[in-house]
């Protein structure tokens, strides 16, 4: 968690500590046990409902992230395959489709990687799929050998620009304005219901409805967290293009 996090966190338990105190003064404990065994009901009841809907979220959030990290990996991959099939190609067709390649995954690397932190992506890095798209199609298969390579670099130039859509379509996924409302009213509504009890034991009160407090704020942090597939501490990294770059023969020159 961040400092800002720990934060938040700080104040909302703060203000339920208050808030508690100023009902503590108002509405005595012996007032509110006479509707401990109503209020018991219904908070079972909305507990049960918000964890459902925590743990949808917290579900999507996390299919989400492992669904971009796989799609990085299938870029890579992707990519690798071109440069293989170019160092079979003769020059200067070849080295030039592997300088391509490589200064592609650089890029990704380090200019749009961090850009896609902002939700945007890097121009250079666009025109670079162009450039290996117009190399490989300049290629003259000569004979049945070539002609394999040919078909299979088309293949892999296809799954590159595909994966890079993807990629870039996965930076923008997030938890619907909606889905966080119901998230907060649910925490909200959660929390407060611990309030209606009424119990002699201040102490255990407070320390009851704190630590629920707690749980539901980390809980949304969390979430808030993972919102974005490339943001965040459970943010995605180029991982996969740092072993494609670090695992290659150098290129021809």
């Amino acid at each position: 968690m961040s400092s800002a996090d720990i934060g938040i966190t700080v104040i909302v338990l703060a203000l339920l500590a208050v808030a508690l105190k100023l009902l503590q003064r108002w509405v005595p404990h012996h007032i509110r046990e006479t509707h401990n065994d109503v209020a018991g009901f219904i908070f079972a009841a909305v507990g049960v409902l918000y964890a459902v809907l925590l743990a949808f979220v917290v579900v999507t959030v996390w299919n989400n992230n492992d669904a971009a990290r796989k799609t990085t990996f299938q870029e890579a991959d992707a990519l690798a395959d071109i440069y293989w099939i170019s160092r079979e190609l003769p020059a200067p067709l070849g080295p030039q489709l592997e300088q391509q390649t490589l200064a592609y995954a650089r890029t990704v690397e380090d200019t749009e990687w961090p850009m896609m932190a902002h939700h945007k992506s890097d121009p250079a890095a666009t025109d670079l799929v162009y450039q290996i798209r117009s190399s490989v199609f300049s290629i003259k298969p000569d004979g049945a050998a070539q002609q394999v390579l040919y078909d299979h670099v088309v293949s892999h130039l296809e799954d590159l620009a595909s994966q890079r859509r993807e990629r870039l379509n996965q930076v923008d996924d997030e938890v619907p304005a909606l889905l966080w409302v119901a998230l907060i009213v649910g925490g909200v509504l959660t929390v407060g219901f611990t309030f209606l009890f009424g119990l002699s034991n201040t102490l255990a009160h407070t320390l009851m409805i704190l630590s629920l407090g707690a749980l539901v704020v980390v809980s949304l942090l969390l979430i808030k967290e993972m919102n974005f597939p490339f943001t965040g501490v459970t943010a995605v990294k180029p991982t996969a293009f740092d072993v494609f770059l670090q695992r290659l023969p150098p290129p021809r020159t």
